[in-house]
């Protein structure tokens, strides 16, 4: 999902959040991927039906119409979503005897695998708050020269991809060999048994966004894998961590021992944008822009590379950049004020942008 997708979203989901029926006649109904939508109008139906036992005449009369409005818009799909649907209806006027409706229908990031149906004082929107959460995928290795496991940080859940068993024997050398024969029979081995720890991380993050890869295991064996073997992938190792067991619960071990980088990850990003952004500024560059004037003007002429934006800014002088920008394919940044760079950025305005060329 664009960040500027991800922006409308979560402001809408924060509007819905906020508002309040009188009664319980706030309707919320999420559909799975790939439903079946003629079941959900079935029990749409059903529900105006048993709505009708309502006792209390303005709640009944809310709720029914609610479900109408639903009902109604969901005749303009002849099927599902590409990842599902959840659909947002309800009068959510604070004063007895007035309409204020709101209905929204959304299309989750990803696909949605949950059915609900409720009707409450609020609307449900906790699944798509957790959908939001990023999902960063990392690579894991934990390690010895004994043995290595390999697998993937996606969201919270840990995934095994591959097992090895290398072919290193220990320190302390049998009787009848020369120590040097012996050192170097068991450096070949722990070389190749790292070459195989290599190519498998390799084969096993090919084609997909890495965001970064955490090492761990007793011993050196984790560093020397990554200075001597992971090449261009070096340069994604985040953490090394000296853990205690290099079987499956390691992986569980290294991730929680690295949960202050994990953290630390996006906040990180966010600052190196707002940190090259200021370097530029600072060197006078003529590819570089700040103010909401200036900003707007460069966009409008489509020289706009990059926009930067604070989120304390207005959200409709936001959307209104959003606009603009995407018809330039102008890519959109959201700074958020949590950070040092992000304070110093809202102060210089809160506009910003990173051109294509320079502007006469």
């Amino acid at each position: 999902m664009e960040q500027d997708q991800s922006y409308k979203l979560k402001k809408l989901l924060k509007y819905l959040e906020k508002v309040k029926g009188r009664h319980t006649e706030l309707i919320s109904v999420y559909v799975p991927k790939d439903y079946n939508l003629n079941l959900v109008t079935t029990q749409l139906n059903q529900e105006y039906g048993t709505a009708v036992n309502i006792k209390s005449k303005s709640t009944r009369k809310n709720v029914m119409n609610a479900l109408t409005k639903m009902l109604q818009e969901l005749k303009k799909y002849k099927k599902t979503l590409p990842n599902g649907m959840a659909i947002f209806c309800g009068n959510v006027s604070e004063k007895p005897g007035e309409e204020d409706w709101v209905l929204e229908v959304i299309q989750p990031p990803i696909p949605l695998n949950i059915r609900i149906y409720r009707c409450d004082q609020k609307f449900v929107t906790e699944p798509f708050k957790d959908l939001l959460e990023v999902k960063k995928v990392y690579g894991l290795v934990v390690m010895d020269t004994r043995e290595a496991v390999i697998g993937l940080l996606k969201g919270k859940s840990i995934e095994i991809l591959k097992e090895i068993d290398s072919h290193v024997f220990g320190k302390f050398r049998a009787g009848g060999q020369s120590a040097q024969r012996f050192q170097r029979v068991r450096e070949g081995l722990k070389k190749e048994f790292y070459k195989e720890v290599a190519a498998t991380l390799r084969t096993s993050l090919n084609n997909k966004e890495i965001a970064g890869i955490l090492l761990g295991g007793p011993g050196a064996s984790k560093e020397e894998l990554a200075e001597g073997y992971l090449g261009p992938l070096k340069q994604k190792v985040i953490a090394t961590k000296d853990l205690a067991n290099t079987n499956i619960s390691g992986l569980n071990e290294l991730v929680e021992r690295s949960k202050e980088v994990l953290e630390q990850e996006s906040i990180i990003q966010e600052k190196e944008e707002v940190k090259k952004f200021m370097e530029l500024l600072a060197q006078d560059s003529p590819i570089v822009s700040y103010g909401e004037n200036d900003v707007m003007e460069a966009i409008k002429k489509g020289s706009a590379e990059k926009i930067l934006i604070s989120e304390s800014v207005d959200d409709k002088k936001i959307d209104h950049v959003i606009e603009e920008a995407k018809k330039y394919g102008t890519t959109i940044k959201i700074i958020s004020t949590e950070t040092k760079e992000g304070t110093q950025f809202e102060e210089l305005s809160g506009f910003g942008a990173i051109l294509r060329y320079r502007l006469e």
